[in-house]
């Protein structure tokens, strides 16, 4: 399950060479092997975003070390940098949806790159459907391949309204499962200085410098941030950085110091005090104990 180069890779992207569409792709499967790419037996990142609405299947998978068996009437997702692996190729039945940052950038109000499902901010992977919620599944992912597959004037905007409104259905689907929260304008500050953590982790990690970013103090931040999430704002900054670390330490086989000078860390003794602060390991101890648990 371990890579050897220093780094994850990252899958890119790949159109359908016969689809007029070279950001979106879907394909229906039934009963047949969908990972044909030997990389996705790996751990890896995609660039792009990834749906499968999941009729039938039995197959396990990792997404950032939580380990996933695959039900029936489940959607799966992931989006970039989520670190995934698939333990074995087997059977499954029912769509599988990619699309690139591309397709979301033809949106011009950049209305779908503020849904939860996009944006991730609890780092799901699964979603559980209902029966209702399969028939809907089942009519819109038909009309999205319908129109996919048809040579008809006009099929970007036609396949982006049938995405879209999949993705706010299954944003909808995502906020009743992660969170109960309502949105106001508290709640949308805390997830402001979540998708700022994601972009700026490396290089911010105190709460100041994203109070800078979001133009507010500091203390505000941390109020709102606290009130809102039960936890100090810088809880969360640190959290992001122990994730990534985790993954680093699980996935690759870089030295500690490398994945330390890689987090922002000028001084690799501070990272190996941070990490077993925030762990109760070190890196290291941390690195043999997970390994041989799950490899």
């Amino acid at each position: 399950m371990l890579v050897k180069d220093i780094h994850i890779p990252t899958v890119s992207f790949r159109p359908d060479p016969e689809a007029r569409n070279p950001w979106f792709r879907v394909n229906r499967v039934d009963r047949v092997v969908h990972y044909l790419q030997k990389e996705f037996l790996a751990p890896h990142r995609k660039d792009y975003y990834f749906l499968a609405l999941v009729r039938e299947g039995c197959s396990r998978h990792w997404v950032d070390m939580v380990p996933y068996e695959l039900l029936p009437n489940r959607v799966y997702f992931t989006i970039p940098q989520q670190v995934h692996l698939k333990e074995e190729a087997k059977p499954m039945t029912g769509t599988v949806i990619g699309f690139s940052e591309d397709f979301l950038s033809l949106e011009e109000n950049g209305f779908l790159r503020g849904l939860p499902l996009i944006r991730n901010p609890h780092n799901g992977h699964e979603l559980r459907l209902s029966d209702g919620d399969v028939a809907f599944m089942e009519d819109i992912t038909d009309k999205i391949i319908a129109e996919y597959r048809s040579r008809q004037s006009w099929q970007q905007g036609m396949l982006s309204a049938y995405v879209r409104v999949l993705l706010i259905f299954l944003s909808r689907l995502y906020t009743e499962q992660f969170s109960s929260l309502e949105p106001s304008s508290e709640r949308l500050l805390l997830k402001r200085f979540l998708a700022c953590i994601d972009q700026h982790y490396i290089e911010r990690h105190e709460v100041a410098a994203y109070a800078e970013l979001l133009h507010i103090s500091a203390g505000h931040l941390g109020d709102v941030v606290r009130e809102q999430s039960g936890k100090p704002a810088i809880t969360h900054i640190h959290e992001r950085l122990v994730m990534e670390a985790r993954r680093l330490l699980f996935h690759s086989e870089r030295a500690v110091k490398e994945i330390a000078f890689e987090l922002g860390f000028e001084d690799a003794s501070y990272f190996n005090r941070f990490f077993k602060r925030l762990t109760g390991q070190t890196p290291a101890i941390y690195r043999a104990t997970i390994r041989e648990m799950y490899h």
